[in-house]
């Protein structure tokens, strides 16, 4: 896969943004019983938010510039609305929902974000989803119906209507982090951490909860730095490359990761199940991959600040010498052509 490939570096970013976000949610899990399910939301997303601080602010201290550009005015309403349903609302249901439920049933029951996330982007935002997208996302999905399968059908307790509470939140917060994935993906994930670990962490103590170990505490933070604040950095960059729709059902591969890890990590057995929702699953994956997007499109005239490289879509000169990437307030003049491409930031007509 090379720079110039319409996959690259979006299928990697949002692959590994599925790896860290499945393997946080066993990880929660084995420490739900120590720490309180609304507490622990609050201390996985303030670990994020800490750790990202710390990488933001690092930048600055070695005498790196940011590559990135910074948030905007108009950026602060959907800013506000991801934290509170990203941030707030889909951590504290996954907390609640892992609380009674196994983790591996859990885990996979996070399927349903990648097809909330794929279904708002296609029928609110009117994101062009084509026949293979589809066919992999129903891949992915009978996948995950073959592991829940008992038998005697689908059984959905209170845990699973809170998991699924959280992904219909994830849904709506992935396709509002796209208004913002032109900024730092590390500020906004940085500030998005912040506010809603603090937000609940406050009122889980405020109910009652006490703080664990400090151990537990740690070990919350870290899980939330890595599964929460990168997977999400990676995320919003794989945003900018794929789109809402694609992005999102790559990620959908997270839910099998973190079920397999919660077989390793709790010694349930290896079922043939698992195989065969492992293979329908890499069929959807191998499907997404295989999709091309291409026809002739116009470009309106644009103006926008984010960090870039010359390409076929960067065509404007400068005063004195660049690196690459750069980041700076540009105009694209109008542009007719024909390439692969995805609904990405300069991707984004309608189709019929």
């Amino acid at each position: 896969m090379t720079k110039t490939s319409h996959l690259w570096p979006g299928v990697p970013l949002a692959l590994g943004s599925a790896v860290l976000f499945g393997a946080a949610a066993p990880l929660s899990k084995l420490l739900i019983g120590s720490v309180d399910p609304w507490l622990l939301a609050g201390i996985l997303y303030l670990g994020a938010g800490i750790g990202l601080t710390i990488v933001h602010r690092g930048r600055s201290l070695v005498g790196l510039p940011s590559p990135e550009a910074s948030l905007q005015q108009a950026d602060w309403p959907w800013l506000a609305a991801v934290i509170v349903f990203g941030g707030m609302f889909g951590p504290l249901f996954l907390m609640l929902g892992l609380s009674q439920t196994t983790a591996s049933s859990g885990s996979l029951l996070l399927n349903l974000e990648g097809l909330a996330t794929i279904a708002i982007a296609w029928v609110v935002f009117r994101e062009n989803v084509d026949r293979k997208l589809i066919l992999g996302a129903g891949a992915i999905l009978a996948g995950a119906i073959l592991l829940s399968w008992t038998g005697d059908g689908m059984r959905f307790d209170a845990g699973s209507l809170f998991i699924a509470a959280a992904c219909l939140s994830w849904g709506i917060d992935n396709n509002l982090t796209r208004k913002l994935s032109s900024a730092d993906p590390v500020q906004i994930a940085m500030i998005k951490g912040l506010v809603a670990g603090t937000t609940n962490l406050v009122l889980a103590l405020s109910l009652g909860a006490t703080m664990p170990a400090v151990l537990m505490v740690a070990a919350g933070a870290l899980v939330g730095f890595f599964g929460v604040g990168i997977s999400l950095v990676m995320f919003m960059l794989g945003l900018r490359h794929l789109g809402t729709a694609r992005t999102g059902a790559y990620f959908s591969l997270a839910p099998f990761i973190g079920a397999v890890l919660a077989i390793v990590l709790f010694r349930e057995p290896l079922t043939l199940q698992l195989v065969g929702a492992g293979l329908l699953m890499a069929v959807g994956l191998y499907l997404h991959l295989a999709e091309r997007h291409e026809h002739g499109h116009d470009h309106e005239a644009l103006e926008h600040d984010h960090a870039h490289v010359h390409d076929e879509h960067h065509q404007h000169s400068h005063d004195g010498p660049i690196s690459e990437p750069h980041s700076h307030w540009h105009r694209h003049e109008p542009l007719r052509h024909s390439h692969p491409h995805y609904p990405d930031l300069h991707h984004r007509h309608r189709h019929g």
